[in-house]
């Protein structure tokens, strides 16, 4: 890493006496690409010979290193043979009770135990690496009574720290690392110096994944239950790449790549990364060729599209939906009518029996509001009209900061009809004032009862107008599980696709549940909404189809997840996408639906993928290749459990390959849901299998029926056995007529 004033000269190969000490803003990550020796110590060396024999010292070579790459692949060079990139340093950010249980990997009841977590063993000693915030080891998500010794194979260690020894690792938490290259010092002065867990997300996600059974967990009484993680009996390396708190919280791709490097060398079976990226990380390649599955979080910036990150064709880019889980809140009016709205109220920041004067805002910023006396007052913030031009989450804290200082006893804040990752922001309520969430619909019918406001402006009044209608009573919030809640829905912060990097990729692969998930903060449990919950989720049942089928690929259990998943809710009804409006949901919301644990188990057939063809269209995007000419614009011939055409001309052919993992004698059927304005053939129709035969070949032909410059239609192609597996995979595609805009109307 080197850098930034030397970057020209890095690339271009010319000398490089002019790098002095690397700042963290100014880092550059130099990508040789594979290891030529199985000796890191061998490796090591090399890189500080190059930069030896560049700078002319050895003493500013070391300077000038921060990480050195060298188990999953060589990082480091420049300008001389062997250099295959060089990227500047980025930096990212980190984007449970009844979960499980909705999934359908429920234990505590034999009559309706998993299939996959009795055959998975509970994940018993597959390693979960998770690169994330670190860890709080104190939490009980994180006992480790009755387990045996470390797996042998395990390589790692237990770096410790401030705050952090040797006892802090255990038989649960069997090793840490924590990397503070390319950070900032003021960020790093926030935080500990060691695995220790300031921010609280990375104990959020791993107890969700590998998280030992903790009773009466709940947040105030709210969620109680059994806390647990999707894979309680797998093993924790926690590698602590991210730094800060909130949102001033930052992720290296130094530190990220240093992590994944040491990973592959500590030997986890599965990587679980809750941090967004419009870069590819390259050393998540090298984790998967290595044979580990990498599980991604998707972003949070739905519900517009082309936001989905992590969009590289190796990994599992996870999306978030809703479980049955809903938390209503009775809000009872003077004129004696009842509305209910969701929040996680639950403390004696109200009197539950006492009517409190109400306020309704229009506007709740500080300037609207600085006149305002809101002493004792509940107050409504109403303001449809900016539903298009400002997110719910970014108005509501907003108007958390201006009304908590105003002396208001509560909030209720009315939002266009959605799910979003302002139940986090709730959470920041607690203890401080009770806040409530509403639809425009409920908003309209409370201030219309008669309040207490202050006239518009428009009349040149600024007197207050009150009557006894004017009058609210906010109880505490109940939880609400079961049928009575519909779900699942994907979520509005949900990142939406095409990849704008690789549009020839759909992504994001997958859905699962990633609103109101309670898990581990430090010694308590709280809610957290986001991708980054959802990937957990994914990752924990990646690790459950490691330990049931050890001899998977990463492609195989991708394509197990993928290909098995659900598009219709509990009650058969296609499942819906959150936003305004709310629509049905599409693979560009989705992938190929919502995960389901228990099929992924028994696909029936996967899509697999020799790790060699990643390798070559990594190396393609580098343009450093000499095969690449056609190869980037077929993206879609990659063996992937998907199809997505971003530039149907006339017509294509596409070719799949699928391996029988199920009956070794199987017939399967091809049924096709053609995507609007596309013919859509397969051949042959039929394939059958019998012992001796594993694999088969198919082609599938899109012939445009219409010369358009058009948008994206869906369909799907699903094979149909005799048993009981049904093998689905989404298709996207979009005809054009030239390589430019895609929509001329």
């Amino acid at each position: 890493m080197f850098k930034r004033d030397g970057m020209d000269q890095i690339k271009e190969g010319k000398n490089l006496s002019s790098l002095t000490h690397v700042e963290p803003k100014n880092l550059y990550i130099v990508y040789m690409g594979e290891k030529q020796h199985d000796d890191p110590s061998v490796v090591t060396a090399s890189h500080h010979d190059v930069l030896t024999s560049i700078l002319g010292s050895k003493d500013e070579a070391q300077k000038c290193i921060v990480y050195s790459y060298k188990h999953g692949f060589s990082g480091f060079g420049t300008g001389l043979p062997g250099v295959v990139s060089v990227m500047l340093n980025t930096h990212h950010k980190t984007h449970t009770t009844r979960s499980w249980d909705f999934l359908g990997l429920d234990h505590y009841q034999s009559s309706r135990s998993s299939n996959l977590l009795k055959k998975a063993k509970y994940g018993e000693d597959i390693i979960v690496g998770v690169v994330d915030s670190g860890i709080w080891p104190e939490s009980r998500s994180f006992e480790d009574r009755g387990y045996g010794p470390v797996p042998a194979r395990w390589k790692g260690t237990c770096q410790t720290g401030q705050a952090f020894n040797a006892t802090s690792c255990n038989r649960k938490i069997i090793g840490t690392r924590w990397y503070t290259g390319g950070v900032r010092p003021d960020i790093l002065e926030q935080d500990y110096m060691s695995p220790r867990d300031v921010d609280g997300h990375g104990t959020h996600v791993a107890s969700t994944i590998v998280g030992s059974e903790v009773r009466n967990a709940s947040f105030g009484g709210l969620g109680g239950g059994v806390a647990r993680g999707g894979a309680p009996r797998a093993r924790l390396a926690v590698y602590k790449v991210c730094w800060g708190s909130g949102q001033n919280g930052t992720c290296s791709t130094a530190a990220i790549l240093a992590a994944i490097d040491d990973a592959i060398n500590d030997g986890v079976d599965v990587l679980s990364l809750s941090l967004g990226s419009s870069n590819e990380i390259p050393g998540t390649l090298h984790a998967v060729a290595k044979g580990i599955t990498v599980v991604f979080a998707g972003s949070n910036d739905g519900p517009a599209a082309n936001t989905v990150l992590n969009a590289v064709p190796w990994v599992l880019t996870v999306a978030a939906s809703t479980i049955d889980r809903a938390f209503p809140t009775m809000i009872s009016l003077g004129n004696k009518e009842k509305i209910v709205g969701q929040s996680l109220y639950h403390n004696a920041t109200l009197d539950s029996s006492e009517y409190y004067p109400l306020f309704v805002s229009f506007k709740c910023d500080k300037k609207s509001l600085a006149s305002t006396n809101l002493t004792g007052m509940v107050v409504l913030c109403y303001a449809p009209w900016e539903a298009s031009s400002k997110l719910p989450a970014q108005g509501f804290v907003n108007a958390v900061t201006v009304i908590a200082k105003s002396g208001a006893r509560g909030l209720i804040f009315a939002q266009h009809n959605s799910n979003d990752a302002i139940n986090n922001l709730i959470v920041d309520c607690d203890g401080i004032m009770a806040c409530v969430l509403v639809d425009f619909e409920m908003a309209y019918r409370i201030q219309s009862t008669g309040v207490c406001t202050e006239l518009m402006i428009v009349v040149n009044l600024n007197s207050r107008v009150c009557t006894t209608k004017s009058m609210v009573r906010i109880s505490p919030a109940m939880t609400v599980v079961g049928n009575g809640v519909l779900s699942p829905r994907v979520a509005a912060f949900s990142p939406r696709g095409p990849s704008p990097a690789y549009p020839g990729i759909l992504k994001p692969d997958i859905a699962a549940p990633g609103v109101g998930i309670l898990a581990a903060i430090r010694n308590s449990y709280e809610f957290k909404s986001g991708t980054s919950m959802a990937c957990p989720h994914v990752s924990a049942i990646a690790a459950l189809l490691k330990s049931a089928h050890p001899d998977w690929s990463p492609a195989m259990i991708k394509s197990a997840i993928v290909t098995s998943a659900s598009v219709t809710d509990r009650f058969g009804m296609p499942i819906q996408a959150e936003g305004s409006p709310r629509k049905l949901a599409d693979p560009f919301d989705f992938g190929g639906g919502h995960v389901n644990p228990d099929k992924a188990a028994d696909p029936g057939l996967v899509y697999d993928v020799d790790a060699r063809d990643f390798t070559k269209f990594f190396n393609c995007t580098l343009g450093a290749q000499d095969d690449c000419k056609d190869y980037n614009g077929k993206l879609y011939q990659l063996n992937l459990p998907s199809i997505a055409v971003s530039d149907l001309k006339g017509s294509i052919t596409v070719s799949r390959t699928v391996t029988n993992v199920g009956p070794p004698d199987a017939t399967y059927r091809v049924v096709v849901e053609a995507p609007a304005g596309v013919d859509m053939s397969v051949e042959p129709s039929v394939i059958r299998f019998n012992g001796g035969r594993k694999t088969a070949k198919y082609q599938v032909t899109f012939r445009a029926k219409q010369w358009v410059q058009g948008g994206y239609t869906f369909g799907s192609l699903t094979w149909l056995d005799d048993n009981t597996h049904s093998v689905r995979i989404p298709v996207a595609i979009r005809t054009v007529i030239e390589d430019f805009i895609s929509d001329t109307s």
